[in-house]
């Protein structure tokens, strides 16, 4: 890491105190990632983020009591800027959808190497979304089941430029910032300057949503 970048502020909420302890103990060991708190507890991490602030939350989706689809839910209310990373394991691909429509940035299977979890934090950090494409694509499929949303106001937002439709596509097939960065030949800056444009075209706050709203104004269609 560059000594000019500042660490990633990291808070980890885990129920089992020995798959914490391992999770604390190798991303410590990353200068470009600072763990400003742990939590055992869905109740406990609210409690604490509120003092922490942190950048990326790391959420064990299978809390007791609380579970992580309501912290998800919970989290993005009070700290919308917030980014959250779901560790799942394989069989809770409809509890993960559940999770991103509530607001969080991607998952990681439980056993993810710390290289991986290092660059999914830094991706989402970065406005990225970390997100399988065989998910993606039930997730989408999913968004296009739904009842349509009550009528909205005639929006005048200008049209998406060719090259922001490419972006839309690309993300609509779950790939990263850096992976779209590398099929077009351009930076993963751009990428996020894109990425800033296209939200504000089609008023929505993160990538799922640009998604379904580009889907559901035929500008995209979903991957097969």
């Amino acid at each position: 890491m560059n000594q000019s970048e500042t660490p990633i502020r990291v808070f980890i909420v885990e129920d089992q105190a020995k798959i914490l302890k391992n999770q604390l103990k190798l991303l410590s060991t990353h200068p470009s990632i600072l763990i400003v708190g742990t939590a055992l507890s869905g109740e406990s991490a609210l409690a604490e983020i509120e003092t922490q602030q942190p950048d990326v939350v790391l959420l064990d989706l299978g809390l007791p009591l609380m579970d992580g689809i309501e912290v998800t839910r919970q989290l993005k209310m009070r700290w919308p800027s917030t980014e959250i990373l779901i560790f799942t394991i394989f069989d809770e691909e409809d509890k993960v959808i559940e999770a991103v429509k509530a607001g969080a940035s991607g998952y990681l299977l439980k056993g993810t190497s710390i290289e991986k979890i290092v660059e999914a934090i830094k991706e989402v950090r970065s406005g990225g979304t970390v997100i399988q494409p065989t998910l993606a694509r039930r997730l989408l499929r999913h968004f296009r089941t739904e009842e349509p949303r009550a009528e909205q106001p005639i929006s005048h937002s200008p049209p998406l430029s060719e090259r922001e439709k490419q972006i839309l596509k690309l993300i609509a097939q779950g790939v990263s910032n850096n992976e779209a960065a590398q099929a077009l030949g351009i930076s993963k800056a751009t990428i996020r300057t894109h990425l800033e444009h296209i939200y504000q075209k089609l008023e929505v706050s993160n990538r799922v949503e640009a998604v379904t709203e580009g889907i559901r104004k035929g500008i995209i269609k979903i991957p097969e």
